[in-house]
């Protein structure tokens, strides 16, 4: 999982110069989408259309994909978001930007790198994914999305155009099967914010099936969304700088991190104050590290270097 809050990329990405773009042919700034005017859940978004992007974002959530044709880990990842895409059945629209074709989009977004995905809800960025990952992981950041984008009142359908070719359409379906009752109860108690309900559902599908792997990912996410919902990240960065061995402080500065997006930097901090910590005080932090390694995957790289720098600290 990486975040997923508005304030994450704020001020990491600048999209006023594109906000108010018109479309092709338009004669002024974008207006709100009409109903059965998207023809397909995957678009291709382009320098001049994107401010009809943006306002579909406060429709449905919108996934940005930044990609370019000599890009080899693009190839891996566009696939996987378009199918996740599709499966969802007109909730997310997909937009796809070629950086090469549109760098007034690449500017905006800040791409340094590639495949960058970032998504909008109501026209504020939030980060999801820099660099390929597998499909399990983008499967949880997408259902991650939808209860962010619930928790700020987008909550629409796209209802596609009958211009989309047959293959899509017939995709447009939902084809997952129907949630399990208590992580139904999980997905409404999130989507009206209360995250101690939540929780509760996922501990009661762990303790009927240990092996659910999804209450055990659904459990992990809503715990960090528990935890961050009311910290101000620079109160918290202050905190951490103030007492470099404040489990706590530490704690919530990578929580923060981890939420944003930045992985690498929450694990590096917690390793460096399992490092630094008396060998009867390490217990909390290694726990909360194997809980952050659960919630982005044990095959992740930045899991597995995190995972073995802890087992050298250990031994």
């Amino acid at each position: 999982m990486t975040d997923i809050s508005p304030a994450a990329l704020r001020g990491a990405v600048d999209l006023s110069s594109l906000r108010n773009r018109p479309a092709p042919g338009a004669p002024g700034a974008a207006a709100p989408v009409p109903a059965g005017a998207v023809a397909d859940v995957v678009v291709d978004a382009t320098d001049e259309s994107f401010g009809q992007i943006l306002e579909i974002s406060r429709t449905v959530p919108v996934v940005v994909d930044l990609w370019a044709e000599w890009c080899g880990p693009c190839k891996q990842l566009s696939p996987i978001i378009e199918k996740v895409t599709r499966e969802l059945g007109g909730r997310v629209l997909l937009a796809k930007v070629d950086v090469d074709a549109n760098p007034q989009l690449a500017q905006g977004f800040r791409a340094q790198s590639i495949p960058m995905v970032v998504a909008l809800i109501a026209g504020q960025p939030v980060p999801m994914f820099t660099g390929a990952v597998p499909e399990e992981q983008v499967r949880e950041v997408f259902a991650q999305l939808l209860q962010v984008a619930a928790q700020n009142g987008v909550t629409g359908t796209l209802p596609v155009g009958d211009s989309a070719d047959g293959d899509a359409g017939e995709s447009a379906e939902p084809i997952e099967p129907p949630m399990p009752p208590l992580h139904a109860e999980a997905f409404a108690a999130i989507e009206r914010g209360d995250y101690a309900a939540a929780i509760t559902a996922y501990e009661k599908a762990l303790a009927e099936n240990p092996r659910d792997e999804d209450a055990s990912a659904g459990l992990g996410q809503v715990r960090l969304l528990d935890r961050v919902q009311n910290l101000d990240l620079q109160q918290a960065r202050a905190a951490a700088a103030a007492g470099p061995l404040d489990v706590q402080a530490q704690f919530d500065v990578a929580d923060l991190d981890l939420a944003g997006g930045h992985v690498d930097d929450a694990f590096g901090r917690l390793l460096d104050l399992f490092a630094q910590l008396p060998s009867p005080e390490r217990a909390p932090v290694r726990e909360r590290l194997v809980e952050l390694f659960g919630l982005i995957g044990a095959a992740d790289p930045r899991v597995v270097s995190a995972r073995n720098r802890l087992s050298s600290l250990l031994f």
